[in-house]
């Protein structure tokens, strides 16, 4: 893997260079060598926040911890990682048994030395609802969302006539997730 190490308003030291390096490398035997791995290190007065990027074929593998201290952080991170690696190989190789483009990306992605089995949860769709999208604006999908007391909200967008998704963000505000074709 090669590393990229991106500061913001801070400056990364060389232990803390060695010691995510040290612990990414729990990942190589998920990750081909060739593979160029984004980190990014924030710095604020109550915690620190470390941001880790990983394009894999056709993927975008994303993890991001916040702690106290920046090494906890970094614990934090590999652990988010190898579970959505371990999950992310446990799709495709359920899905390549039918589909060879799938098959094609696992063996692109994954060689033979991980060819143990590793545990993985299965997703098991219990419940379809099916509902009527109404044409509105985003300010009254935010306040039906509010109203119903959910996290997201799907609708038909009146400014575009494309079907939207407004959603209550982790800091409190509101963001719309646009089609793009």
């Amino acid at each position: 893997m090669r590393y990229s190490f991106v500061g913001k308003d801070t400056v990364i030291s060389d232990a803390l260079k060695e010691k995510t390096m040290q612990k990414m490398s729990r990942l190589e035997k998920f990750i081909p060598e060739d593979t160029e791995v984004s980190i990014t290190y924030l710095v604020t007065k109550l915690e620190n926040k470390i941001e880790v990027t990983i394009p894999i074929q056709k993927r975008i593998l994303r993890a991001e911890a916040r702690e106290a201290d920046m090494y906890a952080a970094v614990d934090q991170v590999v652990d988010i990682l190898e579970k959505q690696m371990v999950k992310y190989k446990g799709r495709l190789k359920d899905k390549s048994r039918k589909d060879k483009a799938f098959k094609e990306e696992f063996n692109a992605v994954f060689t033979d030395s991980t060819a143990e089995e590793e545990n993985r949860d299965v997703i098991e769709i219990k419940r379809t609802k099916r509902f009527g999208i109404k044409p509105m604006d985003s300010e009254e999908a935010v306040l039906e969302m509010e109203l119903l007391g959910h996290s997201f909200y799907v609708f038909r967008n009146t400014e575009n006539d494309e079907v939207n998704v407004v959603y209550r963000r982790s800091d409190g505000t509101y963001g719309i997730i646009e089609p793009e074709f």
